[in-house]
């Protein structure tokens, strides 16, 4: 009486099976005729062809490395800055003679060095760049683009605080001449974010990334050194900080117009490659901004008070510290009438409720 039954799912665990044979003998193919190629040459053939195979292991065991061991993203690494002690705005004089550096600027050049020196620089890898078996990008891939898109969201808010340190901050009501040192700075951190030491284009050299943002960090950290000495200025204005507040509440605005399209894509099942890389990005640019304006609470202490804008900034830490605490291990974009969790609607939430308190803080400032 079972005897139908039993056929059947043997019929069907035999096709399954012999599916997966059929996958596997495809993947093994291609290194089963390689090795059979392989067999029937000399030696001369054989010791560089297997040591070429043997560099193109070991560069792709170092690129899952790479991407899978992350370090200096702690999402607590706010509570390490402690400006308690600090009595002044940024550029003001203290007590001992010397001027009170700029906050802002150490924190950007902190975020360069977790970037490029505890950590090693994603985007330009080789391997990186040359994509899934040199046909498809890694983002269009449910691996090794996460921390790619953390360090270039954490990069996004770093070029967006340097170009604001040059127009505004770094000078007086744009009168004075452009601070050399921002100036570099400026330039080096919005250099190309995939760029290789080598080139296909004469002359086939060019500085790296990370080279680029190492002399960015370089630079920041001579400007606080003039700015300790009063050699250099910055202007802790309660239009400058309107200014940057505004910056970045539309830098983080196209963002989450970024997320919002990429929601409208989202599938039933939750499944979509490309959700991870735009979590991350936001992620990053969350975890960078969450620094800088600790950093900016600090420059501008003395706006802070007369403006009476804690209480605000109270929120804003609070909403960025909790963003940061969600990593979840797999990113998933479930659609409106799917049971599975939308993370990007969720950092897409956290986004929007960072940037509502800005743009009332920076309302305040306006009044």
């Amino acid at each position: 009486m079972l005897d139908p039954v039993i056929e059947f799912f043997r019929r069907v665990f035999s096709a399954i099976g012999h599916g997966i044979g059929v996958v596997i003998s495809w993947l093994i193919y291609p290194f089963a005729a390689f090795w059979a190629w392989l067999g029937g040459r000399g030696w001369m053939v054989r010791v560089p062809v297997i040591l070429i195979v043997l560099a193109i292991l070991a560069s792709y065991l170092h690129l899952f490395y790479i991407t899978q061991f992350w370090r200096g993203d702690d999402p607590s690494y706010v509570a390490g800055y402690d400006y308690s002690e600090v009595t002044v705005a940024a550029g003001e004089q203290r007590d001992d003679g010397t001027c009170q550096p700029s906050a802002m600027v150490q924190m950007t050049a902190d975020l360069i060095d977790r970037n490029v020196n505890e950590d090693s620089w994603v985007p330009s890898n080789p391997l990186y760049k040359a994509g899934f078996f040199f046909v498809i990008d890694w983002k269009d891939t449910p691996f090794f683009d996460n921390k790619a898109a953390f360090q270039l969201g954490t990069n996004q808010a770093i070029r967006r605080t340097a170009v604001e340190l040059v127009d505004r901050l770094g000078r007086v009501r744009g009168t004075d001449s452009i601070n050399m040192n921002l100036q570099q700075a400026r330039e080096a951190a919005n250099y190309r974010e995939d760029a290789w030491f080598l080139t296909f284009s004469p002359p086939f050299l060019q500085p790296s990334t990370p080279a680029r943002l190492r002399d960015a960090r370089r630079n920041l950290l001579a400007f606080n050194e003039e700015l300790r000495a009063c050699e250099a200025r910055f202007d802790a204005r309660a239009d400058n900080l309107l200014q940057f507040l505004d910056r970045v509440t539309a830098d983080i605005g196209s963002t989450s117009e970024i997320l919002q399209r990429r929601m409208e894509a989202a599938s039933f099942m939750g499944f979509d490659v490309r959700a991870d890389d735009r979590f991350w990005f936001t992620y990053g640019q969350l975890y960078a901004y969450h620094g800088v304006l600790t950093a900016a609470r600090s420059d501008f202490r003395a706006v802070f008070a007369q403006r009476n804008l804690e209480s605000l900034w109270q929120r804003v830490d609070e909403q960025l510290a909790d963003a940061l605490q969600v990593r979840p291990p797999f990113i998933a974009n479930g659609s409106a009438s799917s049971m599975v969790k939308s993370h990007l609607e969720s950092i897409g939430f956290d986004l929007l409720r960072v940037r509502s308190n800005l743009v009332e803080m920076r309302d305040v400032l306006d009044r």
